[in-house]
């Protein structure tokens, strides 16, 4: 094909020039975006725009909310299964007007996006043709520019599994590095883990990270995949906000990856938030003890996203550490669990029920569903068997957090 039915079978110095030419041929606003819909390039001379292209050229990146709408209305799974162009309807709530848009592919790959706004007319069949050709004269540049960032990414991952690891020098030359790789670390911080059922195949992957790349609800600094996790370093401008931001964008990104892909509900543990970036690895560690709390005790913590909220849930695993140690079984509970083993009986579980509801017998009797004196009988076997004084407060603290340690001993790591 020659340049007389192909306009773009030239040679372009940079992504500007085909944003222009591309703009001339079709008579419309045109611009060009990564596969993550960070803005690349755009066309320099169109009068007329729509408020959603303006604040993705202001922001070098299209807005969330204009990415969640286009994925709503279905455009964006269109685009990424065809590489002809797609119509799209205005969305007047978040200032989008009537615009086509072509997918730029490598085979089977999305390298990025051409929209073209329709300010003047509808684009008719023919320039529908010349914007698939424009797709194709975009293809190479993209590609360079792809793989240009892939290095930049894997430096990234390293820096990050640097900081998670511990494996780092001073905060100044760990911040010195990062602004050689162009990263600005921040000044306040926490690590949030998305946690999948299962690992993850290639395709989750790859809509994992466009999800991460186009989130604007916090700035994720780094991010890297390992295994079933999704873990991320993440910032906010307002600091105070932080904690607060950390936990909506983890509860908005696992309602969308369920959204979008049909996934079982991912976990999410998020740290404390840190000043000094030589504390990533305590972050980190905070945010996996979360994740192993919730598996152990669902029903207490299940709900719980933030390593401070804990309470002395966060505190289990030294005393479980510290009786690893001295190899240390309390002798109350050995005796009870020797009786229960012999007598197929469950003072165990009443201990525990009792214990749960601050030993209030009324209400544990409920929760058992037995009789008060049946509830009096057993308690009152349980102070002889296992020489306990239940009425006795620190007695039962000691009780209940040794139960509790048991069980994280009994249970799977994550």
């Amino acid at each position: 094909m020659n340049a007389e039915t192909n306009p773009f079978n030239r040679s372009f110095d940079h992504l500007e020039a085909l944003a222009d030419a591309i703009g001339e041929v079709l008579q419309a606003p045109v611009t060009i975006e990564d596969a993550n819909h960070r803005l690349l390039a755009y066309s320099k001379h169109d009068l007329q725009t729509d408020p959603a292209r303006i604040a993705t050229i202001i922001g070098r990146r299209v807005p969330e909310s204009v990415i969640g709408s286009l994925w709503k209305d279905g455009v964006i799974p269109k685009l990424m299964e065809t590489d002809e162009p797609v119509r799209v309807k205005s969305i007047h709530d978040v200032g989008l007007g009537d615009r086509v848009a072509v997918s730029i592919r490598k085979d089977r790959q999305v390298l990025g996006y051409i929209w073209a706004l329709e300010v003047h007319r509808p684009l008719d069949r023919e320039a529908l043709k010349q914007l698939k050709l424009a797709a194709a004269a975009a293809k190479i540049k993209l590609l360079r520019l792809q793989t240009q960032r892939r290095k930049e990414d894997e430096e990234r991952r390293d820096l990050f599994w640097e900081l998670l690891t511990g494996h780092h020098q001073t905060a100044a030359q760990t911040k010195a590095k990062a602004r050689t790789l162009g990263i600005v670390l921040p000044d306040t911080f926490c690590v949030v883990i998305i946690h999948f059922v299962s690992e993850m195949n290639e395709k989750l992957q790859q809509i994992v990270h466009y999800m991460i790349t186009t989130t604007q609800r916090v700035r994720p600094v780094l991010s890297v995949i390992s295994g079933n996790q999704l873990i991320v370093l993440v910032t906010d401008a307002n600091s105070l906000k932080l904690a607060a931001s950390a936990a909506d964008f983890a509860a908005s990104f696992c309602q969308q990856i369920q959204d979008r892909t049909g996934c079982l509900p991912p976990a999410k543990g998020i740290g404390a938030v840190y000043e000094d970036i030589t504390s990533v690895e305590q972050s980190y560690k905070e945010a996996l003890t979360v994740l192993q709390i919730q598996a152990l005790f669902p029903a207490e913590t299940g709900a719980i996203v933030h390593y401070h909220e804990l309470g002395y849930y966060r505190y289990l695993p030294y005393f479980l550490e510290q009786k690893k140690l001295h190899k240390y079984e309390n002798p109350s509970l050995k005796r009870l669990r020797a009786y229960d083993r012999e007598h197929q009986s469950n003072l165990l579980e009443t201990l525990e029920t009792f214990l749960v509801c601050g030993g209030n017998a009324k209400e544990a009797a409920d929760a058992l569903h037995v009789h008060t004196n049946t509830l009096s009988y057993r308690l009152k076997r349980i102070a002889e068997i296992g020489e306990i004084d239940l009425a006795n407060v620190d007695q039962r603290m000691t009780l209940f957090l040794d139960m509790k340690t048991d069980k994280w001993s009994d249970g799977e790591p994550l």
